[in-house]
C-alpha cells in the first residue's frame, strides 16, 4: 500500500503521518508490516536534539501505532466512516536509538479481537535491531 492509499485509510497528515508504505498485509488481518524513511527533514530534530538528532521514541510508537490502526481499518466496509481510538499503550521499551537515515521497519501482530476491540503487539526494527516495542489496545469507532 502507497502513500496515497494510506492516506485514504488514515487521518493522519503531515506532520503526524509516521508510516511511508505498508509492505505486507495479512489477507486474514493477523498481522501488517510497514516502513517509515527517517531523514534529517523532519520537523522534530530541530529540537531533538540539536547537534545529535534522535528521533523520540514516542513517535516511533506512533508509527507503529498507525500501522495498527491500518491493520484494523482494513477489516470494516467503508474506513472513511471510521475511526481507531487508542484504549491503551502497555509495555513499551525502547531498546536503540533511531537517527537519520535509517528505515524504520514496523511489524503489528493481532493478539485478539473482541467485537470493535483489537490488541496488537508491535515491533519496529533498523536493519535486524529491534528499536522499540509495545503493546496496543485501541477500539474502532464510528466518526
Amino acid at each position: 500500500m502507497n502513500i496515497c492509499e494510506i492516506m485514504r485509510l488514515l487521518p493522519h497528515r503531515y506532520p503526524f503521518l509516521l508510516l511511508d508504505r505498508i509492505t505486507a498485509l495479512d489477507e486474514s488481518s493477523q498481522w501488517a508490516e510497514g516502513l517509515k524513511n527517517v531523514t534529517i527533514n523532519e520537523s522534530f530534530f530541530q529540537g531533538h536534539f540539536p547537534g545529535h538528532p534522535v528521533m523520540p521514541g514516542v513517535l516511533i510508537i506512533e508509527g507503529m501505532a498507525q500501522l495498527a490502526g491500518a491493520l484494523a481499518l482494513t477489516t470494516v466496509e467503508d474506513p472513511t466512516t471510521k475511526v481507531i481510538y487508542f484504549m491503551s499503550i502497555e509495555q513499551a521499551k525502547f531498546r536503540h536509538p533511531v537517527v537519520p537515515g535509517d528505515t524504520l521497519r514496523y511489524r503489528v501482530d493481532l493478539i485478539r479481537q473482541r467485537r470493535s476491540v483489537w490488541v496488537m503487539e508491535a515491533k519496529a526494527t533498523v536493519d535486524d535491531t529491534i528499536t522499540t516495542e509495545a503493546r496496543f489496545t485501541a477500539m474502532v469507532m464510528d466518526k
